[in-house]
């Protein structure tokens, strides 16, 4: 049996969206898997393009032209200039995108990024993509663990956030053992269902500079991190730390865990971005749909100029398709 096209929702259409979408379907039309777009058609004047009334057409017409599920924004767009008016579209997108891939017409939802303020402008009650397609999912049932949990993932390494946007000086107050176990729990179950690795290595990373330093830094190590470590591995899963977060990202360090469970947003993308500025991919652990997107923002600076790469982008949608893939 062929396996669903890939939904790719095109993101904020002042941003990079439209430009890299293009840019990953002419690298991938002749070779890759199908993908189509949902989004407006109108706004991507640089390629063939095809309206099609129902994803099952995708396949057909992808080596000739992008497959599009047209969905006008209703609003003016101006490159490089976000717009509130432009929010209901983009939410109704990521929406349309989560229904295909729970209805089995998508294989995976690929998402282009969104701007934050613009949709808080327009009553977006949601921190991002991921904690959306959480409520949007929460019905559908779940073999494991339930997410949303946020992955980075570049060449060899990935990183799983405990806590996602939070201030720093929010973060030791935010964390607790139960935090850093369900996270654990969620990646070790991805990683072995997602990823296709059999017995997950899992790397905890601590909080405080040398890992606390035996409490002389900070106790968060003892009170919340060690205990979490141990409550994993009384579950089975091959769980070790805490780790100085300096000490666990080198190549030989890598090559010892299938993952790093990451305290606080630095921790996790710094290491991903520096290993693979260009290439690394955000995926959604724990949800009943495969979704992934690029590592990179909206790109508002550079937006119609043509000079975005789309390489986040295609990892992106080559990741959802080999976990779509083990999925199947």
């Amino acid at each position: 049996m062929t396996r669903p096209p890939l939904a790719l929702t095109l993101g904020d259409p002042a941003g990079i969206g439209p430009e890299i979408v293009q840019a990953a379907w002419r690298a991938l039309r002749a070779s890759g898997t199908p993908f189509a777009v949902i989004g407006d058609a109108d706004l991507l004047r640089d390629v063939p393009t095809a309206r099609i009334a129902n994803l099952s057409e995708a396949g057909a017409v992808f080596p000739a032209a992008l497959p599009v599920l047209h969905d006008p924004v209703g609003a003016l767009v101006t490159p490089g200039r976000p717009e509130p008016s432009a929010a209901p579209a983009v939410i109704r997108w990521i929406e349309s995108g989560a229904a295909l891939a729970l209805a089995g017409e998508a294989a995976a939802v690929v998402t282009a990024p969104i701007a934050k303020a613009p949709l808080y402008a327009a009553g977006f009650r949601f921190p991002g993509h991921t904690e959306f397609l959480g409520e949007l999912t929460a019905a559908a049932p779940y073999p494991g663990e339930r997410g949303p949990a946020m992955m980075l993932a570049a060449g060899d390494l990935r990183t799983v956030l405990v806590t996602i946007h939070e201030p720093l000086a929010r973060v030791s107050a935010l964390l607790t053992t139960e935090m850093v176990v369900r996270t654990g729990r969620i990646a070790a179950q991805a990683l072995i269902r997602d990823f296709g690795i059999a017995r997950p290595r899992l790397a905890i990373a601590g909080l405080n500079p040398h890992a606390g330093e035996s409490g002389a830094l900070g106790r968060e190590e003892i009170e919340i991190v060690a205990p979490a470590v141990a409550a994993l591995q009384a579950e089975g899963v091959d769980a070790r730390g805490p780790y100085p977060a300096d000490t666990m990202f080198p190549a030989e360090v890598r090559a010892t865990y299938d993952a790093a469970i990451c305290l606080y947003h630095d921790q996790a993308l710094i290491p991903v971005k520096m290993l693979d500025f260009w290439g690394g991919v955000n995926v959604t652990l724990g949800l009943p749909i495969v979704r992934t997107s690029p590592d990179h923002g909206t790109g508002f600076d550079i937006a119609g100029q043509g000079v975005a790469r789309p390489d986040s982008l295609i990892a992106a949608i080559r990741l959802a398709a080999e976990i779509a893939g083990r999925r199947g």
